[in-house]
């Protein structure tokens, strides 16, 4: 069993990400999304805690959502391509989507988001 995330976008009823993967450990943190080739609408990867991220050998571009600790969005860096960096120094986590979906579920700055843990076969 895995444990996935569900995000909800509360401020604008939609769904934001349906399999986000967690990154809650420093092993898990510093690999972070570096290993796929891409991510399909409905996944993510919430990284926590974290305030910065870098896209240095990234295949793919992302939208990065910076979280507070009430999962309110404090910044979007969207369509982030790779040998970027980043950073939101009052963020407590960010979410790293497909690039666009930030702007598909219409996604904006001050939006309360809800993270539900789930667990999953594989």
């Amino acid at each position: 069993m895995t444990v996935k995330l569900s995000v909800k976008n509360l401020t604008r009823g939609t769904i934001v990400a349906s399999e986000a993967d967690i990154a809650d450990t420093s092993a898990k943190r510093r690999t972070g999304l570096l290993p796929r080739s891409e991510l399909r609408p409905g996944e993510g990867l919430w990284i926590v805690p974290c305030e910065g991220v870098h896209t240095f050998a990234m295949k793919f571009p992302i939208d990065v959502l910076y979280l507070s600790k009430k999962r309110k969005v404090l910044k979007i860096r969207d369509n982030m391509k790779k040998s970027r960096i980043s950073f939101c120094l009052t963020a407590h986590s960010v979410l790293e989507l497909p690039a666009g979906m930030a702007a598909q579920t219409g996604t904006v700055v001050g939006d309360e988001l809800e993270l539900e843990k789930r667990q999953v076969e594989e």
